[in-house]
């Protein structure tokens, strides 16, 4: 008897007990990534940015919440939001008083798919085979059908009141006490959005510094940002693999990035230059999938400082 039921049982108790820890504890263990990156110009200040992503608001995340509106005191010089602030078409109030404090300093943003659409209650298995198959999103998947749509414009107007810039398939500028920042967008490439022969050109003379957004770091938008010659890309979407092993890493990214930079800092080469890659593991999960393991929610302080 004790031979022949214990394992299963041992493994039985481990797996409830890594869906307890998964569920109950590090999905709402919020973590601050701290990177600094050398992309400005010599004799600049360094320059603080806080990039927050995928956040998957659902009514009643009142940690998240609190986590959120917290990051303010790291007084940062600006904030980029890289998407997916939804998970609930009800969410937007509760995201718009999460972010309201972050909403005072200079920002931009993009859209993800989850800001478009509502989420669908999927099998986690089948991004195992996605990825073996080469299918994400919209990219080689059948459109969706029937999803629910969220209230995006509600949160796009809003941005905009507090001066935020909307970088889907656009350009914009942020001023900062005589520094200007030119910033290129891309809609979401996850759902194919994404339109950059309408922003393609490279980094804009006249700007003390040039950045890249997107929500999903396919590699297509990679490649192009990157050929164009763009210092840094910020990205989000992968949710840092969310469910790793521990030792290991992710085994998806949900996009056709390998998952050695699911998140991060890294670089990416492209018709013969190189651009440094920082994709966040963002602090939400779709509301069917609220676990995370080996991998902690969380937003990023950018410090970025002069090349060598």
């Amino acid at each position: 008897m004790r031979a022949r039921y214990g394992v299963p049982l041992t493994l039985t108790a481990v797996g409830a007990a890594g869906l307890a820890y998964a569920a109950g504890f590090e999905v709402r263990s919020f973590r601050l990534r701290r990177v600094t990156v050398p992309v400005l110009p010599r004799g600049m200040r360094p320059l603080r940015v806080l990039q927050v992503s995928d956040i998957h608001m659902v009514s009643g995340q009142r940690k998240k919440q609190r986590w959120l509106q917290s990051l303010a005191g790291l007084r940062p010089d600006f904030v980029i939001n890289t998407g997916d602030n939804l998970s609930d078409p009800e969410g937007v109030p509760e995201t718009l008083d999460a972010l309201g404090p972050l909403m005072e300093f200079p920002g931009a943003y993009v859209f993800g798919s989850n800001d478009y659409y509502g989420p669908k209650l999927r099998n986690p298995a089948r991004y195992l085979f996605e990825r073996v198959q080469g299918r994400h999103g919209l990219n080689g998947n059948a459109p969706v059908v029937g999803a629910v749509h969220n209230p995006w414009e509600d949160l796009r107007d809003a941005f905009d009141a507090a001066g935020w810039v909307g970088l889907s398939n656009c350009r914009g500028r942020l001023k900062l006490e005589g520094i200007e920042i030119a910033l290129t967008g891309l809609d979401d490439p996850h759902i194919k959005r994404d339109r950059y022969a309408e922003v393609a050109g490279g980094p804009e003379s006249g700007a003390d510094l040039s950045l890249a957004v997107v929500h999903a770091p396919y590699l297509r938008s990679l490649d192009a940002f990157a050929s164009d010659g763009y210092p840094l890309i910020l990205a989000g979407h992968t949710h840092g693999g969310q469910l790793c092993i521990p030792f290991y890493g992710a085994l998806v990214t949900n996009c056709d990035l390998d998952p050695d930079r699911v998140k991060g800092l890294s670089t990416h080469t492209a018709g013969g230059r190189t651009s440094f890659l920082h994709v966040s593991a963002g602090c939400g999960t779709n509301r069917y999938t609220p676990v995370r393991f080996a991998c902690p929610p969380e937003a990023t302080l950018l410090t970025l400082t002069a090349r060598p």
